[in-house]
């Protein structure tokens, strides 16, 4: 099991010292969100171009904003300024923000999700595409630079949604998604659905957040503040559920650092392929924390 890094930069500058930083700490991968700040493909494509070797990963860009061909074209301009080192991750994002904020309809998302990868994998592929869907259409050829298509992971939480992955894409890529969830739901759903459809096994990325700590306490309750959110949202709070997880602050993964070591590498017992750890708490414990997954790469 690989440990990535994940993380969140204000400024492109700052961003390009961070990945730099884990690519010199020997991180193999580097995870960047897509919310409302940095369009990560856009700093992808600037700060990967000065650091070398790192590979890059969105997780994740929302679909329902970018129209299939054009993140395939993005994202294949993006693949070509940085050589070939990016992993393209999408996913839904949640009806409050597509629905609330983008007055767009959110009532049939996994048909929407399977219409997108339609469009959206023979783009990346073939550079062209023909199809009419029910909730998406994508009839055209598109000519950006030279290069390979990217993995594409999906943000699959629920059954549907991960066969549906496991059938088109190469993987997929969570967030609060326990270790219990991840063995008996994520992993063996989505390889299943790759195996009967002749695709070589999937990527399982996950990501939590985690903090090396004296004050598990306090960390517990800085978890339960800082992503108080992700109890609160659909998806994410069916996943606590099925963990049997009250809050948040359940599912991450807090400790001394051997304890943190011990739950990390434990995650590979659960078919995940790839930590992204999110670090959170004081400096102090942020660097701590980054210590303790250093340790893991060896």
């Amino acid at each position: 099991m690989d440990i990535g890094v994940f993380g969140f930069d204000q400024t492109i500058e700052g961003f390009e010292e961070s990945v730099r930083t884990a690519a010199e700490q020997g991180f193999p991968s580097y995870w960047v969100p897509q919310i409302f700040g940095m369009d990560a493909l856009t700093g992808i494509a600037v700060a990967a171009r000065a650091v070398p070797g790192i590979r890059l990963g969105t997780s994740v860009i929302p679909t329902y904003p970018r129209h299939p061909m054009m993140l395939a074209q993005q994202t294949l301009t993006t693949q070509a300024a940085i050589g070939g080192r990016l992993i393209l991750g999408i996913g839904l994002s949640h009806k409050p923000v597509v629905e609330g904020m983008w007055g767009m309809p959110f009532d049939r998302p996994v048909k929407h999700m399977s219409d997108y990868l339609s469009i959206l994998m023979p783009l990346l592929h073939d550079r062209r595409v023909s199809f009419g869907g029910e909730t998406l259409t994508g009839r055209g050829e598109i000519t950006p630079p030279p290069a390979e298509a990217p993995p594409v992971l999906v943000a699959a939480l629920g059954p549907q949604m991960l066969r549906l992955v496991g059938r088109v894409a190469d993987g997929t890529i969570t967030w609060m998604t326990g270790p219990e969830t991840l063995r008996t739901l994520t992993t063996p759903t989505i390889t299943e659905a790759a195996e009967s459809a002749g695709r070589p096994a999937p990527e399982v990325v996950a990501g939590l957040p985690v903090c090396v700590t004296n004050d598990v306490d306090g960390a517990r309750a800085r978890a339960d503040r800082d992503y108080a959110i992700y109890g609160q949202l659909p998806s994410y709070r069916a996943m606590l559920d099925r963990e049997g997880a009250a809050t948040p602050a359940d599912v991450a993964i807090i400790g001394s650092h051997d304890e943190v070591c011990d739950r990390v590498k434990a995650l590979a017992d659960s078919g995940v392929t790839t930590f992204a750890a999110s670090a959170f708490g004081s400096a102090d414990e942020l660097a701590a924390t980054r210590e303790a997954m250093i340790a893991l790469l060896a």
